[in-house]
């Protein structure tokens, strides 16, 4: 993909990544992608199979939780150093009330790193629905459910929401920073929709959906770095439709995400969004979203 491997100090590399199905993305070239780029940290979203089937990564320790539901969701997160610590739903159950029935599903992995001062947590968030009052037969994708998807997605988002500062906190009290990446099935703002105006009626880009993001993040809670490091401005956009010409068109959304606690958001130096040249190439419906931060001292 024409990257050229960086080595050095003073910096290091964080990268988000739904590969929608880590067997299928390494068909097409995932490990040439990893080993490519070698990011410090990868946050993995929808392995999308068993344990057994999760394979090595090798150069990186995997702190996994595939779920259990065959063929659905699942996270990981690769660290150069094994961990100093590793907390998902599976093995430590949330504590926010409502989040139990999502506990089996593989949607939330943290780990302290052991060479910083640094907790990062891979989140793959319900993809959701539209609420009743927006769904007209024959025009979905899927048969209408009576907002049966959007009211679960909406309980996920504030049970979650009152996990996450319980993390947050727990992280800066332990003096960790705190980075939240991965596929949040949910874009913000206006920049990161390509078509936005009726975006504002799908799942995703409601305004319930955005409200919740706003309240997430906030110049003294989360920072959105992504937004923060590329501006006020279209993009970059992170996954785009299998579909028709979304890909060569650049016709996408922003639905992957690096929300970092102040400290480690200032030190925040770059973003890239690592989008193949042509279609054939794509790895995932996602591209892998990588920031560089710059080290402490």
């Amino acid at each position: 993909m024409g990257m050229t491997q960086v080595t050095g100090t003073g910096w290091f590399e964080v990268a988000a990544f739904n590969v929608n199905g880590i067997r299928a993305a390494r068909r097409r070239g995932f490990d040439r992608w990893l080993a490519e780029r070698a990011p410090e940290v990868l946050a993995i979203q929808e392995l999308r199979c068993g344990p057994s089937d999760v394979g090595e990564f090798p150069g990186y320790h995997a702190a996994v939780d595939t779920g259990s539901i065959p063929g659905r969701n699942g996270v990981a997160i690769l660290t150069r150093q094994a961990p100093a610590a590793v907390r998902s739903w599976a093995l430590v159950p949330p504590r926010a009330r409502g989040l139990a029935a999502f506990a089996h599903e593989g949607r939330y992995l943290e780990v302290d790193l052991a060479d910083r001062p640094l907790t990062v947590a891979s989140l793959y968030l319900p993809k959701g629905g539209l609420p009743a009052h927006l769904q007209r037969p024959g025009s979905l994708r899927e048969k209408p459910d009576g907002g049966a998807k959007f009211d679960r997605k909406m309980g996920f988002l504030a049970a979650f929401g009152r996990e996450l500062e319980r993390n947050r906190r727990a992280a800066l009290r332990a003096g960790r920073e705190f980075l939240l990446v991965g596929d949040l099935n949910v874009a913000h703002l206006e920049h990161d929709v390509t078509n936005w105006r009726p975006a504002r009626k799908m799942e995703g880009f409601l305004p319930e959906e955005r409200a919740w993001f706003g309240s997430i993040t906030g110049p003294r809670r989360l920072v959105d770095v992504v937004r923060a490091l590329h501006g006020d401005r279209p993009g970059p956009l992170t996954w785009w439709s299998w579909a028709g010409e979304s890909f060569t068109k650049d016709v996408g959304w922003r639905i992957d995400h690096q929300l970092a606690t102040p400290g480690l958001a200032r030190r925040a130096l770059s973003v890239t969004v690592d989008k193949e040249p042509a279609p054939q190439q794509r790895l995932s419906d996602h591209a892998p979203l990588v920031v560089r931060y710059a080290d402490p001292g």
